[in-house]
């Protein structure tokens, strides 16, 4: 039995994820859509290299609330990216949240549903899937049931709102890369329950196809990508952010020269270092933070 707790810290400690944060099974049961799903979630952590958790087929949230003292009622769903294989769960998950807490937001990790890895190596099985023909066919019907846990978790946030001390008109979806279309869909076809009251996509996957009508009740949009981005997946961003400037809906767009893909909370040394501070002005300026 000590080996086993040993065991599972190391786990828990190796991906930041730390025992004392509170997880939340999103759903009462299997999840909707998936119910003959399997498999376990898993965390791989491939020497000094980022922890991923793949094989997530329960989707959760983990809970980082912002100390009282700073706490200014709004919240934040943070969905890591990873080619719904994966998830980057430490610069696209973890070190956002704690991000987020510093400025008085209580953050909520979500781990959405994925596909099914069938070796030890998930980062390396993933690229090699990608450079395949029928990726694209193959991945659609997880999309769907992710971007479902995206809407799912905000309905959830908001019902449990006075529960975390949160502002129920203050709940916010962020996401990087595939957890940028999470993010984004949730800015489409919402309900009042899912609807969020900003979105910011960063680095997102989300070709105009995916892209619907924008409300006449639209969230406010942040986006932030990178033109070297080396999935070709800035003109994504340049299509969303268009949509929102023709519909006359609020929306701001940071577009680096420099930071490729995946440059989430990395530090490079370069402008998209700073990509989260601006975010972070974008945020006071419309009243979700106070000034910082």
């Amino acid at each position: 039995m000590k080996k086993i707790t040993v065991i599972a810290f190391f786990l828990f400690s190796a991906t930041g994820i730390l025992a004392q944060q509170k997880v939340i099974q999103l759903y009462n049961g299997a999840a909707p859509g998936s119910e003959r799903w399997t498999y376990n979630e898993q965390v791989y952590k491939p020497g000094t290299q980022e922890a991923l958790v793949y094989n997530v087929s329960h989707p959760t949230l983990t809970v980082y609330p912002a100390d009282p003292a700073k706490a200014t009622g709004t919240a934040v769903i943070v969905c890591p990216g990873g080619g719904f294989y994966i998830l980057a769960i430490n610069h696209e998950g973890v070190d956002v949240a704690r991000w987020l807490n510093e400025k008085g937001i209580t953050a909520f990790v979500l781990k959405y549903r994925l596909g099914q890895s069938m070796t030890d190596n998930p980062g390396q099985e993933l690229g090699e899937n990608m450079k395949k023909a029928d990726f694209g066919k193959k991945i659609s019907p997880i999309i769907s049931l992710s971007v479902a846990d995206g809407k799912a978790a905000i309905e959830y946030v908001r019902k449990h709102a006075s529960e975390y001390k949160i502002d129920s008109q203050k709940i916010g979806i962020m996401g990087f890369s595939a957890g940028g279309t999470v993010a984004a869909s949730a800015a489409f076809n919402f309900t009042p329950e899912n609807r969020p009251d900003f979105v910011a996509p960063v680095y997102a996957f989300m070709p105009p196809s995916m892209q619907g009508t924008v409300a006449d009740d639209a969230p406010p949009l942040f986006i932030a990508a990178a033109t070297d981005d080396g999935l070709n997946l800035t003109s994504h961003s340049v299509a969303l952010y268009s949509k929102w400037l023709e519909a006359k809906k609020p929306a701001e767009i940071h577009i680096y020269e420099k930071g490729g893909h995946g440059f989430g909370m990395k530090k490079q040394g370069i402008a998209t270092d700073t990509w989260i501070d601006r975010f972070g002005d974008w945020l006071a300026l419309h009243g979700f933070i106070k000034e910082h």
